[in-house]
């Protein structure tokens, strides 16, 4: 089965690939769990968090908005004695910002239905036919991260914001060789 090459390097890379990648997210928790995935592979390879994403997952008790927003700044301390996650203070406190962030959401949409209205609720497909013309930003993701720190959210710059909207499924990047790309679907 051909993917996207940069899926090959392990089993986490390819079934993250197979199962979540470009495929349209609408939960809010899934949401919310990716953006804080995307926020932790700032300057590290994605590998490195997939490899980490259980320890992750235990920690911020299953990326439940509501949870996650009520820990503490003692919570935090525990967190950077973790050994099995990545412990970056910045990027920890900024995960628990951004749950407050959507937990506290004013207004008629909710973060969903918001982040979705950017692409009319429809995925972006952008059918590239190698891996040297995806972008690491675009317009796209630059209108979102000026929303989404207008909104409060920390951590938040077009790349990580480009790569959170190919992850939950705003941006189909899969290679038009892919077996998962849209045009290859029966």
């Amino acid at each position: 089965m051909q993917r996207c090459p940069w899926a090959d390097s392990s089993a986490n890379m390819q079934a993250y690939h197979d199962y979540e990648w470009g495929r349209p997210h609408h939960d809010q928790r899934e949401l919310f769990e990716l953006l804080c995935l995307e926020t932790y592979q700032a300057g590290l390879s994605w590998q490195t968090v997939l490899n980490k994403r259980a320890a992750f997952e235990e920690d911020f008790q299953h990326f439940e908005v509501a949870r996650v927003a009520a820990m503490t700044p003692a919570d935090v301390d525990r967190l950077m004695t973790d050994e099995r996650i990545i412990r970056n203070r910045l990027k920890l406190n900024a995960t628990v910002h951004n749950a407050r962030v959507i937990r506290d959401w004013a207004g008629a949409q909710s973060f969903t239905e918001w982040l979705w209205a950017f692409v009319d609720g429809q995925p972006v497909r952008q059918p590239w036919t190698s891996a040297q013309q995806m972008p690491a930003t675009n317009d796209l993701a630059k209108r979102v991260t000026k929303a989404m720190k207008q909104r409060g959210f920390k951590f938040v710059g077009p790349t990580t914001v480009y790569s959170y909207l190919q992850a939950a499924g705003l941006i189909n990047d899969h290679l038009i060789s892919c077996a998962f790309a849209p045009e290859n679907q029966s």
